[in-house]
C-alpha cells in the first residue's frame, strides 16, 4: 500500500492559474447571469474543474517531485492560464482559444498519464482518455462554430465529462487514490472559492463611495463566507476523508462525494459570491429576481449538497441542513423585497444557526469538535504524512463522526 501524503507546492502553485479562471467565470457571471448565461458559466465551469479534477488525480498517482513532472505541472497552470484569458470572450472572439487550450491540457495530461500505464486499454477507459479523445475534440469543435451551435457542442462535451466517471464506474472503482492527499486537495478547492468570493466583494468595495451601509454589507459577506468555511471544514470535510479511506468501494465514495459533490459546492459558492458583490454594490436596494436567486439559491445549493453527501455516506437524511437549504430558498421572497443587506444577514444566520446546533448536539454526545486533521496526523506541505493511527484505520477518531445525523 503506497504511503499517503500532503499537497505538494507544486499543485498550490498550479491554483494560482485556477484562481484566476474562477475569478473570470464570476466576473462573466455578474455581467449576464439570466438562464442562458449561468448556463453558459456552468458549461465553462464544469470544462475548468475538470482540468483541476485531472491534475489532482495525475499528482494523487504519482510522486510529482521530479523534474519531469514539475514541468508537466507548470506546463498545465500555463494552459489553465490561457483557458482562464479565454473565458470572458468564450461565447465570442475567443472560442476557438478556449477550446485549443482545453484541448491542449487534456492531450498534455493524457501524455503525463501514458508514461505510468502499462495497457493502452486503461487508457481508454480512463478519465485522460475521455477527456483528450471526446470532450477536447468536441470544446475544439464548438470553438470554430458560433451562437448555439457553440453552446450546444460545448454542453454535450461537459455533460460527456461529468458522466464518464460514472459510464467508467467500473473500471475506475479498481483504482484506489490516497485519501488524506485527496480529500486535502478538494478542501482547498473550497478554500480558492471562498477566497474568490472575498476577493469579489473586495473588489467591488474598493470602486464605491465607503459608506457606513456599505462596510456593513462587506462584514456581512465575509461572516457568510465564514459561515460557509465553519459548515464545511468543522462538520464536513473530515467526514468525507474518513469515509474515502474506510470505503470498500473508493470508486463509489471519490465520484459521489468528492467529485460530483464539490461540483455543486463549488458552484454553490461561485453563484452566492455574485449575490454578495451586489449586496455591496447596493445594501439598501432590494436585490432583482437574477441576483436574489444566486444568493439565496447559492446558499441554498451549499447545504443541501451537504445532505446529499451525508445521504451518500450514511444512508440518513439529513434534516437540519436539508430544512436550510429549503429555508434558504425560500427567501427568495424576503431578498426582492427588502433591502439586500437585510437578506444576507438572514441567510448568514441561517447557516451559523445550522452549524452551532450541530456543534451543541457533538458536544452533548461528547464528541466534541472536528476540524479535519485528527491529532495523529502529521501534514506537511509537499512531505506530508499520515499518522500511524490514521494508516491502520485505529484510533478513537476514526469510530465517531462529524456529520450527525438527525
Amino acid at each position: 500500500m503506497r504511503r499517503d501524503k500532503g499537497v505538494t507546492w507544486e499543485e498550490l502553485f498550479f491554483d494560482l492559474a485556477f484562481v484566476f479562471a474562477v475569478i473570470q467565470l464570476s466576473a462573466l457571471l455578474r455581467r449576464n447571469h439570466d438562464w442562458l448565461g449561468t448556463t453558459q458559466v456552468l458549461i465553462l465551469f464544469v470544462s475548468i474543474y475538470w482540468t483541476w479534477v485531472g491534475t489532482t488525480v495525475y499528482a494523487n498517482q504519482r510522486d510529482i517531485g521530479n523534474a519531469r513532472d514539475r514541468v508537466g505541472i507548470f506546463a498545465l497552470g500555463l494552459g489553465n492560464l490561457v483557458l482562464a484569458l479565454a473565458i470572458p470572450g468564450a461565447y465570442g472572439d475567443r472560442g476557438l482559444l478556449f477550446g485549443c487550450a482545453y484541448l491542449t491540457i487534456r492531450f498534455l495530461l493524457a501524455g503525463l498519464a501514458l508514461q505510468n500505464l502499462h495497457q493502452w486499454r486503461a487508457f481508454f477507459l480512463g478519465p485522460f482518455g475521455v477527456g483528450s479523445i471526446v470532450a477536447g475534440p468536441l470544446l475544439l469543435a464548438g470553438g470554430l462554430t458560433s451562437g448555439t451551435t457553440r453552446t450546444v457542442l460545448w454542453a454535450i462535451a461537459s455533460l460527456l465529462d461529468v458522466s464518464s466517471p460514472w459510464i467508467l464506474r467500473r473500471h475506475l472503482g479498481r483504482v484506489r487514490l490516497l485519501p488524506l492527499h485527496y480529500t486535502h486537495r478538494y478542501g482547498l478547492l473550497l478554500i480558492l472559492v471562498l477566497g474568490e468570493s472575498v476577493l469579489e466583494v473586495g473588489a467591488v468595495a474598493s470602486t464605491e463611495r465607503l459608506t457606513a451601509a456599505r462596510l456593513f454589507a462587506i462584514g456581512a459577506s465575509y461572516a457568510f463566507a465564514c459561515a460557509l468555511w465553519w459548515a464545511y471544514f468543522v462538520y464536513g470535510m473530515w467526514a468525507f476523508r474518513r469515509a474515502i479511506a474506510r470505503a470498500e468501494n473508493q470508486g463509489d465514495v471519490r465520484r459521489s462525494i468528492l467529485l460530483y459533490g464539490h461540483l455543486l459546492f463549488s458552484s454553490g459558492v461561485i453563484a452566492a459570491a455574485v449575490g454578495l458583490a451586489e449586496v455591496v454594490s447596493a445594501p439598501d436596494q432590494p436585490l432583482l429576481p437574477s441576483d436574489a436567486a444566486l444568493l439565496c439559491g447559492g446558499a441554498a445549493l451549499f447545504l443541501i449538497t451537504f445532505a446529499y453527501t451525508h445521504w451518500r455516506i450514511h444512508r440518513q437524511v439529513a434534516w437540519r441542513r436539508l430544512g436550510a437549504g429549503l429555508l434558504c430558498l425560500l427567501m427568495l421572497p424576503l431578498a426582492m423585497l427588502t433591502p439586500g443587506l437585510a437578506a444576507l444577514i438572514v441567510l448568514t444566520l441561517v447557516i451559523i444557526a445550522v452549524s452551532l446546533v450541530e456543534q451543541l448536539i457533538l458536544r452533548r454526545q461528547g464528541r466534541g469538535e472536528f476540524s479535519g486533521v485528527g491529532p495523529d496526523e502529521q501534514l506537511e506541505t509537499g512531505g506530508g504524512r499520515l499518522g500511524e493511527a490514521d494508516r491502520r484505520g485505529e484510533g478513537d477518531e476514526w469510530d465517531t463522526g462529524p456529520v450527525v445525523s438527525d
